[in-house]
């Protein structure tokens, strides 16, 4: 049996289709597969997310100052958020970053009681092991004294509210000026 050399060329050209034929439905397939496990772990990543609403600032003494931050939070997956670590940082006009110490709930309702300049208390504190259920947003609120004047902090740049969940991840909410 002699194959003539047409004969093998369409033959090969036959394998190739169904070896592209094949290959695109494999590769449909796969992407179907890895599309449906990334929508059905859609609320499975945790990461706190929000927004800062209200910054208000008092000198507590001439070389430090407290600043007290209203924001909303929001936990957008299946899954709690239960709070391991709050941080509060801000950049002041200098470049430089300073930390500010965490108040107390009881401590920040007093600094509401002996600075009325600051308003009232709108939101309750947002603290450690506080509970954000799936799919909840809360209004929170964080009071955090700095080491710096007030003028210097009211200069700042940049104000951050680091919320850490117990399992690792975590959300940054932040107020650019």
């Amino acid at each position: 049996m002699i194959v003539t050399m047409a004969q093998e060329s369409g033959f090969r050209q036959y394998l190739n289709q169904r070896f592209l034929t094949a290959f695109g439905v494999g590769l449909v397939v796969i992407v179907i597969a890895v599309a449906w496990i990334l929508y059905m772990q859609r609320g499975a990543h945790i990461e706190p997310k929000g927004k800062i609403l209200k910054v208000r600032t008092q000198a507590l003494d001439e070389n430090s100052s407290v600043a007290i931050t209203d924001f909303r939070v929001e936990n957008s997956s299946d899954y709690p958020v239960v709070v391991r670590e709050l941080q509060v940082t801000v950049e002041g006009a200098d470049g430089k970053v300073y930390e500010g110490s965490l108040v107390a709930e009881m401590d920040a309702q007093r600094l509401f009681q002996y600075y009325p300049l600051l308003g009232q208390k709108y939101n309750d504190t947002l603290k450690m092991r506080d509970r954000i259920a799936p799919r909840q947003t809360l209004d929170r609120m964080i009071a955090a004294r700095f080491e710096i004047p007030q003028d210097q902090l009211d200069k700042r740049k940049r104000l951050a509210v680091r919320v850490e969940d117990v399992d690792g991840p975590f959300g940054e909410l932040t107020e650019i000026r």
